[in-house]
């Protein structure tokens, strides 16, 4: 992997303070507190996809995104509504696996999924 050491993730947030009590105690994410409150997640392991910026050739997709990976999206979507997570969309089945969509506070929407394609990364 040469150099680089690992990914740092950014999530922009109109409210960071709702965003971080999501991640730490919706998600429940390690976390260090770098200085003042602002709170750096440890994600778990990670990789990354390259996809085309227009899919159909009719509108930009995003450029970035951020999507949550599970092993079981039935009981992780049923654990985290317990914990006050809100969904945006129900699961489906996709191309790749299967799929939610979990509201951030403060931050727009995040794909959760359970993927059916080989991962790149190692727990």
């Amino acid at each position: 992997m040469g150099h680089i050491i690992g990914v740092h993730t950014l999530v922009y947030a109109d409210d960071p303070e709702a965003a971080r009590a999501f991640f730490r105690d919706v998600l429940e994410w390690p976390y260090v507190d770098a200085h003042g409150g602002w709170l750096i997640f440890g994600t778990g392991p990670s990789e990354l996809g390259v996809h085309p910026t227009r899919e159909d050739g009719s509108q930009p997709q995003p450029l970035h995104e951020v999507t949550l990976m599970c092993d079981d999206i039935e009981q992780a979507v049923a654990d985290l509504t317990a914990r006050g997570a809100r969904f945006t969309q129900q699961v489906e089945t996709e191309s790749f696996g299967r799929t939610a969509r979990v509201a951030v506070p403060g931050a727009g929407d995040m794909l959760l999924y359970q993927p059916t394609h080989p991962t790149a990364y190692q727990r």
